[in-house]
């Protein structure tokens, strides 16, 4: 038995969410506790990359972050098609985004938030104690954050597994060093992202460079027959000489929920759910980190405001803030269901090769979300 310990607030899942919300309460004098059933640094199933709207919300400094050669590469352009059909390329001045690899952004975002940290400690049990939880039968607090993913444990305690007879996002991928000739002879440009959607659009692949690593990867909301998918899809950009043929090691996969498509609660007495825990990745690019920064930015704001007092009705603005910035939940609605999949399949397929849609839709409002600005801390 570990000895009794206590806090102000404890997390539980160390990613970006968790992190984030630890960093702001933190700074606010709150005593935070962060718990992770694994050690960190971790390897995290990912495409991996951030917007500067990331960058501005944790208030990256940038030339600390890529000290100790992390990997930060700017990304100024996207090539956005189709598997096996045409596609179109945009690129930019500056740079729009920055590849990162999640086991050394997490742990960079984890340390920095100087939170006491519980490593290998998954949560095994939460007990009401008058207006607290005992967790694990040891850790005693007023509140605990959910911030463990798609599968977090304080997820389910508020009735996630009831729910997820809905529809949810599956996602494989890889990551692995290539050499520079490796590179070259594939004709992969680190700046230069690749996304080639499915041909019934119910999913997309990916081709991410950053510093001396490649991602590949592919997203589908159908999660039947994901490998297939995802092999037919490596055997295609490997036929086209878009990545090496042998690839060294297995894909790896996850899942999360959309936002509008997501029933989870989001709150109750003395918890909350933040990021992927919540169901919070945008719904077209299937992006998570943002929607993690700024919900746990959110939350960290109403928790402080809470004063120590978590009851249901103190906790219930953050569900209010949730909805103000990202829109109202709309479980069951799909945009252009009216359309029969045939001619959903040949419109897309012709939007997607079209430079101006390429750019001015898929990257700018769906994966960029160029046109809402950063949520700063406070």
């Amino acid at each position: 038995m570990k000895p009794a310990d206590s806090c102000d607030v404890l997390v539980v899942g160390g990613g970006p969410a968790g992190s984030t919300c630890a960093w702001q309460l933190a700074q606010a004098g709150l005593d935070v506790l962060v718990m992770d059933k694994r050690t960190f640094p971790r390897d995290k199933v990912c495409a991996g990359w951030i917007t500067p709207a990331v960058v501005a919300s944790l208030e990256l400094d940038l030339g600390d972050y890529v000290h100790g050669d992390r990997v930060l590469q700017p990304i100024r352009g996207f090539r956005i098609g189709t598997i096996g059909g045409a596609e179109a390329e945009t690129r930019y001045d500056e740079p729009v985004s920055y590849g990162i690899r999640r086991c050394e952004f997490d742990d960079y975002l984890l340390r920095r938030s100087q939170a006491r940290l519980v490593p290998a400690e998954a949560l095994k049990g939460m007990v009401r104690e008058g207006d607290g939880w005992l967790v694990n039968g040891w850790i005693r607090t007023p509140l605990v954050v959910g911030a463990g993913g798609n599968f977090c444990p304080v997820a389910r305690l508020l009735g996630a597994e009831d729910e997820d007879s809905q529809s949810i996002v599956v996602a494989q991928e890889i990551e692995f060093p290539l050499a520079e000739r490796e590179r070259e002879q594939c004709g992969i440009e680190a700046d230069v992202v690749q996304l080639y959607f499915c041909p019934d659009l119910k999913g997309y692949g990916w081709c991410v460079a950053k510093g001396g690593y490649l991602n590949v990867g592919l997203g589908r909301e159908d999660r039947h027959r994901l490998s297939e998918h995802v092999e037919q899809f490596r055997a295609w950009l490997a036929q086209r000489g878009g990545i090496p043929r042998d690839l060294p090691g297995k894909f790896n996969g996850h899942a999360y929920l959309l936002y509008p498509e997501s029933r989870r609660k989001l709150y109750d007495h003395g918890v909350m759910l933040i990021g992927d825990a919540a169901g919070l990745a945008y719904p077209r690019s299937g992006e998570g980190i943002r929607p993690a920064v700024e919900s746990a930015l959110m939350a960290a704001e109403v928790i402080q405001q809470a004063a120590g007092r978590y009851a249901r009705d103190r906790l219930a603005p953050y569900a209010d803030r949730l909805a103000q910035r990202f829109g109202t939940k709309a479980p069951g609605e799909e945009t252009a269901a009216w359309l029969p999949p045939g001619v959903k399949r040949a419109l897309g397929a012709r939007l997607l090769a079209s430079a101006w849609f390429a750019r001015s839709v898929v990257i700018n409002r769906w994966f960029l979300h160029s046109a809402q600005s950063a949520m700063l801390p406070g």
